[in-house]
């Protein structure tokens, strides 16, 4: 999902939202939630007085949803039980499918939503029957069971309870205190903030000002700035002049673990629509080359309209697909490799749920397996392209050892000449921001 600032508030007392849910369970299965918005939503006829904002609220609306339907689904179990034997959360979860609240009420599922949400039933004369008293005391019961460490912690925040075991593996791997863990978890059922990265030369403090002139509730925290809501960036004067780029902060720190001086050589192997491969070329001041890659060329296409846009001229782009090592340019040969290779891994995206909850629920042991092979072989045919005394930069938008600490032991493992220099996660929880990773490898001269 586009990374998208609070534009107002979800509103579960909307009545509109009843055919929204209907029709969204009619969606495929895996279906991303913004791109249905975005083509569904006017289909579906709806009228509107303030349409952008009403539609804002019904995409936020959608957004909770996404992140609390397993709740939803919990709170219903836990009301039909016919006595009042505990459940067995474990078990349940393992045979849970979102597919399952397709039969439940409309009205059912945001009456539980907006007991979690804002802790209280939406208006609507079907929330005052007999029945709800009933489930608000079911909710008050299930809330009061929520502990550290229990599965219902769990379900609560948003994740599900046999994800304990990888949460388990993130905190010993970061040294992570109850209350770091405790912090993460809860982080996972709130939106992080919308990110800026000023573009080189510009004035921290002026084009904060202009963005609250223009109607942004933006921010400026320690030397970054965000948006917190308001008018939407896009539609800023500093925005369509070219002075600030939207980038999660976990994002720009992994551009900013590539410490390239200006006349070197960069690759970034998977580059996407080019977000680091932009903030890595700014620092380059046009000097030297980047050289950026990617399996789909309609996502380079975009890198370079970025580019353009930035003033950036030394950015050169192609698909590569990772089956066989890169053929290297001549520039880059006549120094036998790049001074820096960005390897920015497809990954599970574990780390971007905060902002795309909906992505969660895609998440599956056997797609990760998958992905951890794909990282292996990308990681294996970009590190002939590292000179000797250059550095491997290995990163990936998820918190799953598997995918991070896992696989840079692995690839040390597999190649002796390289050595780590250093590894960390980035952003959640020590930052309001998307979680990520990094590792910088050095090649032996």
């Amino acid at each position: 999902m586009k990374q998208t600032q609070k534009a107002s508030a979800p509103n579960f007392s909307d009545p509109r939202l009843i055919e929204v849910w209907q029709e969204w369970q009619k969606a495929p299965p895996g279906q991303a939630l913004d791109k249905w918005l975005k083509y569904q939503l006017p289909k579906l006829h709806l009228r509107f007085e303030d349409a952008k904002t009403e539609r804002a609220s019904l995409a936020l609306a959608m957004i909770e949803a996404l992140r609390f339907q397993q709740l939803v689904a919990a709170c219903e179990c836990a009301f039909e039980q016919e006595d009042d034997a505990p459940i067995d959360w474990h078990a349940w979860d393992a045979q849970w499918q979102p597919q399952q609240l397709a039969p439940m009420d409309p009205t059912v599922f945001w009456g539980w939503l907006s007991l979690r949400v804002e802790g209280k039933l939406p208006n609507g004369r079907a929330y005052h029957q007999f029945e709800w008293q009933g489930r608000r005391h079911c909710f008050g019961s299930l809330s009061g069971a929520v502990v550290a460490g229990s599965p219902l912690q769990l379900l609560w925040h948003g994740l599900r309870p046999s994800w304990r075991s990888l949460l388990d593996q993130r905190a010993a791997a970061s040294g992570w205190s109850d209350r770091d863990r405790a912090h993460f978890i809860t982080r996972q059922t709130q939106t992080p903030p919308l990110w800026l990265r000023l573009l080189p030369n510009q004035d921290l403090q002026a084009v904060c000002a202009q963005l609250q002139a223009d109607d942004v509730n933006a921010k400026i925290v320690g030397e970054h700035l965000c948006a917190l809501g308001g008018r939407g960036v896009q539609a800023t004067l500093p925005y369509k002049r070219g002075q600030l780029e939207i980038q999660d902060l976990a994002s720009q720190q992994i551009a900013a673990a590539v410490g390239v001086q200006p006349g070197q050589k960069v690759w970034d192997a998977c580059a996407g629509a080019g977000g680091k491969s932009l903030a890595i070329a700014a620092r380059m001041h046009n000097k030297g080359s980047l050289y950026a890659t990617d399996l789909h060329e309609h996502k380079l296409t975009e890198l370079k309209r970025r580019a353009k846009r930035a003033e950036i001229s030394n950015i050169r782009s192609f698909t590569w697909d990772a089956k066989a090592p890169l053929k290297l340019p001549q520039e880059v040969a006549r120094q036998q490799g790049f001074d820096w290779v960005l390897v920015d891994a497809p990954c599970t995206s574990a780390g971007t749920w905060r902002r795309n909850p909906d992505a969660r629920w895609r998440f599956s042991a056997t797609d990760s397996r998958e992905l951890v092979a794909i990282q292996q072989q990308i990681l294996t045919q970009a590190a002939p392209a590292v000179r000797a005394g250059g550095h491997l930069v290995y990163a990936t938008c998820s918190w799953d050892v598997a995918e991070n600490e896992a696989q840079v032991a692995w690839f040390l493992a597999q190649h002796n000449g390289f050595s780590l220099v250093s590894q960390r996660l980035l952003g959640c929880p020590s930052e309001d921001a998307d979680t990520m990773f990094v590792a910088v490898m050095v090649r032996a001269e």
